[in-house]
């Protein structure tokens, strides 16, 4: 499999100078940047007469990965030509949370064939239930295909989203790649990196992703009471304490749930994944150490089970993240690019939400406040 890639810092690009940076004839352009490149009709239009051919996928950021480090408000554009893999580029839409299930269901339906070997997946990052958008597509392709990605961002300020698609650039738009043939490798994993304090406390009433009440009170009134001065940059310094999701004898399930946005009227939280009823919720936190060692614990997970070279990395790590480490964010990604070589390319984004299977299992989950890893290559 051949790879380019190239950084941009404005949306205003030429054609030329596109096709010279990414000189591989590619046949799949994988796109990550700030939601304002995306609101540049320019932009796309140089894309378009650069490289004529090529299909499109991608989405807006809340910060951008290569290599060499992380960017804020720039487009990573990675060309990819494989050698014998095939692709196919499905699209939908979600109009609002309610649709989720659906456009994970309509992804699928144009998807699914007995050869296909793995899913990437892009959807908006607000008005959605990630978990319901997985579900659909994953019950639609089978769950033994392992399915990757992650939500889109607007820099953070949780509004305006934007996916990238082969037929334009939509607000409700959910994208999925699927990728095929017996030549193809992938490896993936998943670690947040989070620890645990104050008790576990139990689900007494939600609905879907809505949390109405922990241990029969108003979820929002424990939420603020555990945050205490930080209560008062609700619903943005939610990223910096989500909910570790544990099962009904308080075992660890490896999910953690995102505060997206706060109901002062019926003291609900409105979380980035749905809530498993009468389960218990643990408050988090974290270090930058911490993070940066889960990091690595995902990209040691997926180098485990691959075989060959690593042509490409796909790095989609969680906002909440990004604030904790602040300076530091870069550690992130240089814990993960010391498992690979240094011919493989590396691309990704902060997301809203992060699309990985379990470690040890192709079962495909939203995660929240994860560093998820896909590997990809072609065996020679």
């Amino acid at each position: 499999m051949l790879t380019r890639q190239t950084v941009l810092f404005a949306p205003s690009v030429d054609a030329a100078a596109l096709q010279a940076t990414i000189d591989n004839d590619p046949q799949l352009l994988l796109v990550f940047c700030s939601v304002s490149f995306l609101r540049d009709d320019r932009f796309r239009e140089s894309l378009q007469r650069a490289f004529p051919s090529a299909a499109i996928a991608g989405c807006s950021t809340a910060g951008e990965i290569h290599a060499r480090g992380v960017e804020n408000g720039s487009c990573v554009i990675t060309g990819l030509r494989f050698n014998e893999a095939q692709f196919r580029i499905a699209e939908s839409s979600v109009a609002g949370i309610e649709q989720s299930l659906q456009g994970g269901k309509d992804l699928g339906s144009q998807l699914t064939a007995p050869d296909l070997r793995a899913v990437l997946l892009f959807g908006r990052g607000v008005n959605i239930n990630g978990s319901a958008l997985i579900d659909g597509l994953a019950g639609a392709i089978g769950k033994h295909v392992p399915i990757t990605g992650g939500l889109a961002g607007d820099d953070g300020a949780f509004v305006d989203t934007a996916v990238l698609t082969p037929s334009g650039t939509f607000n409700d738009g959910v994208v999925a790649v699927g990728l095929y043939g017996d030549r193809l490798r992938v490896g993936h994993g998943s670690f947040g990196g989070w620890q645990p304090y104050g008790p576990a406390r139990r689900v007494t009433r939600c609905d879907g992703n809505i949390l109405h009440e922990l241990d029969g009170e108003p979820a929002l009134n424990i939420y603020k009471n555990y945050l205490g001065d930080y209560a008062r940059d609700l619903p943005a310094s939610g990223l910096l304490f989500p909910f570790e999701m544990l099962g009904s004898d308080h075992d660890q399930t490896g999910l953690i749930r995102t505060i997206l946005g706060i109901d002062e009227a019926t003291g609900s939280l409105v979380l980035a994944g749905d809530i498993a009823p009468n389960g218990y919720l643990r408050l988090m936190h974290a270090t930058t150490d911490g993070l940066t060692d889960g990091a690595a614990r995902a990209a040691e997970t997926a180098a485990a089970d691959f075989a060959g070279e690593v042509d490409l990395a796909l790095l989609v790590s969680c906002v909440g993240r990004k604030l904790v480490m602040g300076d530091l964010v870069e550690d992130e990604v240089e814990a993960v690019t010391e498992h690979i070589g240094g011919q493989t390319v590396v691309t990704g984004f902060y997301s809203y939400g992060e699309i990985s299977p379990f470690s040890n299992t192709t079962d495909c989950k939203l995660h929240n406040q994860t560093m998820t890893v896909t590997f990809i290559g072609e065996a020679a």
